[in-house]
């Protein structure tokens, strides 16, 4: 059964993907549905609709991760490269806060492969840099059968516990800070002066 955790995830993209799909005379009473379920009910919702099964929700088509590496579900990518994409968490412990998203569906952290794991980290080395925190926390979940990484920012003493909900356009600023190249600031060719004391040779004129 899904944890509060997983379910609380679950249920914010759904409603994501509810805002972006379904006509306007639908919207609220979808939401309404999918936010008064409790875990059990939502993972029996998940298994109808074919968002989950108990073997693999990729095949299904339908596992959330796996829409958002598609591009079927709105996301604010940061970086990604050829095994994975790096994604901001809408749902964030903390301001920074990072999904690392495999394209492939990967059942268990075992399976996770190097380069992806090194694409973790240079994502956290950039969050360093952008965002100056006192620390950052690398460390795997499985949500619904599809392994991630979720790399979190702390700016203080005490780690961080409760999840908020990010508003799009602070998400949208993150977005572009972390999308920022360095410009590389070309240097003026240095101007050859000559000294006043030095005396220049000319021929002389002839008349």
């Amino acid at each position: 059964m899904l944890t509060q955790e997983q379910a609380e995830i679950v249920k914010k993209q759904l409603i994501q993907h509810i805002e972006k799909n379904l006509p306007e005379n639908r919207k609220a009473f979808a939401i309404q549905q999918i936010t008064n379920m409790n875990s059990e009910e939502l993972e029996d919702f998940l298994r109808k609709n074919k968002l989950m099964s108990s073997k693999d929700p990729s095949k299904d088509g339908g596992c959330i991760f796996c829409s958002i590496v598609k591009g079927e579900i709105n996301s604010y990518k940061i970086d990604e490269n050829s095994q994975a994409i790096a994604v901001l968490e809408i749902n964030p412990l903390s301001k920074g806060h990072v999904m690392i998203i495999p394209n492939k569906h990967l059942s268990s952290a075992e399976k996770m492969p190097a380069s992806i794991s090194s694409f973790a980290k240079k994502i956290s080395e950039k969050i360093k840099t952008k965002l100056k925190p006192k620390n950052t926390e690398i460390s795997s979940s499985n949500i619904l059968g599809h392994e991630v990484i979720n790399i979190i920012p702390s700016y203080g003493e005490e780690k961080p516990e409760k999840r908020y909900a990010a508003k799009p356009e602070d998400l949208l600023e993150l977005k572009e800070l972390f999308s920022k190249k360095k410009k590389n600031v070309s240097k003026a060719p240095k101007k050859t002066l000559i000294k006043a004391e030095e005396k220049i040779w000319l021929p002389k004129r002839i008349p």
